[in-house]
């Protein structure tokens, strides 16, 4: 193995840790060299795909045996949402720094979260990314930067639509219950509220949300429990620069030619990304409709799309980077930021609990029980 060869722990092979093992053997200076699963299917086709690419692939049944074998320097966690908290805070507190890599969201709780970040604040010589990887996709990274521009002026309003497939299946069926999800508008929805919170620049203050469990999963039943996370919703976050954001969710709708599509307004444009069309259009007031530009977006340092067009390799490609670098300044998203994107979500599944805003600070204080 080469000096600068990064050796990587995979802790829960699932489908999504199966997707990083794929999008790591594409990355230069990057090879899997251990996995953590209990789930002995799930460890054989870790086992199956390790051998396409010729890593000796030492498997484990607990992340302790992992991070005790001394084998790795940095360790994805891909494991089911309820877990990552006693996960993240074993790793961090452990003797051996490892970098660390989490798939989103950060942590189910938002008192959970906190205590990771206090935490990963006592060890300087790790670095932590949230996988919020959205921010990544061609498109979207590209609206960004032409909102951060200036072209489109100063921004006032953003609204995200998702309208797409319901949740896949998962190992014993995890994902179809807020217990161990942290609610769909946390799950799924903390990359969009993470957007929003990047296209705006400010704080958000105030939730609205209505939502609910009205098509996907209703003829299902696991251990005589029907599955209880909301498959619609509408969700409304109010800035402390008096900008507004809105999500527009529908897990029943594959039937369009977008699975996601945002638009930002400003004082002088507008813009727009489609995902996975891949376009972005940008016009200003003055220019009106004649004036729209059409944007094919993409980004030539992909090399493997995946399931996220490419998204995933980037988010690997940067904090690689920025291990290399040692800078926790670097293009990583930091705790803080995967924090507020769960703390957005709380806060909306919140609102439709109990049918009136619910602001970020109660949520951040914990005073809603």
């Amino acid at each position: 193995m080469g000096a600068d060869q990064r050796r990587y722990g995979i802790i829960g092979v699932g489908m999504m840790g199966r997707e990083h093992m794929i999008n790591l053997a594409h990355l230069d200076g990057a090879s899997v060299v251990c996995v953590a699963d209990p789930h002995l299917p799930s460890q054989q086709s870790a086992i199956d795909l390790a051998s396409e690419y010729n890593w000796p692939l030492q498997v484990f049944s607990t992340h302790h045996e992992l991070l005790e074998s001394g084998l790795c320097d940095i360790v994805v966690v891909s494991t089911p949402n309820v877990t990552h908290y006693q996960i993240l805070m074993d790793i961090i507190n452990h003797p051996k720094p490892h970098h660390i890599l989490v798939e989103k969201p950060l942590c189910t709780k938002v008192e959970h979260c906190k205590k990771v970040i206090a935490a990963a604040k006592e060890r300087p010589d790790i670095l932590v990314q949230v996988g919020l990887e959205y921010r990544y996709m061609p498109p979207i990274a590209k609206i960004i930067k032409e909102v951060k521009s200036g072209v489109i002026g100063r921004v006032w309003m953003v609204a995200i639509r998702e309208h797409r497939f319901p949740f896949l299946v998962k190992v014993h069926n995890w994902n179809r219950f807020n217990v161990n999800t942290g609610g769909t508008l946390v799950e799924k929805c903390c990359h969009f509220f993470d957007l929003m919170n990047l296209i705006v620049e400010a704080n958000p203050v105030r939730v609205m949300a209505s939502g609910s469990h009205d098509v996907n999963h209703k003829d299902e039943e696991y251990d005589g429990k029907v599955p209880d996370i909301i498959d619609n919703a509408y969700v409304i976050v109010e800035y402390d620069n008096g900008s507004r954001a809105m999500l527009d969710l529908c897990m029943f709708a594959e039937g369009g030619k977008n699975e996601q599509e945002i638009c930002v307004v400003g004082d002088i444009g507008k813009g727009e990304a489609f995902v996975p069309e891949s376009i972005v259009r940008i016009g200003t007031r003055t220019g009106r409709q004649a004036g729209v530009q059409t944007i094919e977006a993409h980004d030539d340092r992909v090399k493997f799309k995946g399931l996220h067009h490419g998204s995933s390799y980037l988010e690997h490609l940067e904090f690689l980077d920025a291990i290399r670098r040692k800078s926790s300044k670097a293009t990583t998203i930091s705790l803080q930021e995967g924090l507020v994107s769960v703390a957005v979500g709380v806060a909306a599944q919140l609102s439709i609990e109990k049918g009136q805003f619910v602001t970020i600070k109660e949520v951040l204080e914990e005073n809603y029980h």
